[in-house]
């Protein structure tokens, strides 16, 4: 199958996920403020994986992940995914899923295009971020997810406060808090 046919084939399957309502804003779920637990779903040793955890930690050092290592391209990825996704939605502790992937060509990036794929993730229970290669590549994925990152490095920033923005404003709080008796009402 040459390259025209396959994008031919994602904006035919795009045209009717659409008409379906599946990239309907109205339907899209607010992440959490500060998640239990991240799962993320990523190809082993990647660097997306690397990028979306020290990303994460940095911003708020405490934050806990459940990773699932799939096939990220080829045969195999589109059911690894999936069997990663259905496990990552059942967990209870888990709050918020990220799929991540670093960038590739149209044939590389083909499995988050996959209709199953964008169907099992329009029905999840947990809000997930498509964090899937780099800012020009916009697979079907990023349509259905409740929140696109355009880089695997986004989603790590997105998914968690930063810890410093957050204690300055605890401590602002405060401050207003502990005005002296003639300034309070």
């Amino acid at each position: 199958m040459g390259i025209g046919e396959l994008l031919a084939r994602i904006e035919r399957l795009r045209q009717l996920l659409k008409a379906e309502g599946l990239f309907d804003p109205a339907r899209k779920r607010p992440l959490p403020f500060l998640p239990a637990k991240v799962g993320l779903i990523t190809g082993r040793a990647s660097a997306a994986e690397h990028d979306v955890l020290s990303n994460a930690r940095l911003r708020w050092p405490a934050v806990r992940f459940e990773i699932r290592n799939v096939a990220v391209q080829g045969s195999t990825a589109v059911p690894q995914i999936l069997d990663a996704l259905e496990e990552l939605d059942r967990d209870p502790e888990v709050d918020v899923v990220v799929l991540a992937r670093g960038g590739g060509s149209v044939e590389d990036l083909l499995p988050f295009s996959d209709e199953a794929l964008c169907r099992a993730v329009a029905s999840c229970r947990t809000p997930v971020v498509s964090a899937i290669g780099h800012e020009p590549d916009s697979p079907l994925l990023d349509h259905v997810a409740d929140v696109r990152c355009s880089t695997p490095t986004g989603a790590g920033k997105r998914v968690v406060p930063d810890m410093a923005e957050e204690t300055q404003r605890v401590q602002q709080l405060r401050d207003r808090g502990s005005l002296p008796e003639h300034h309070q009402f």
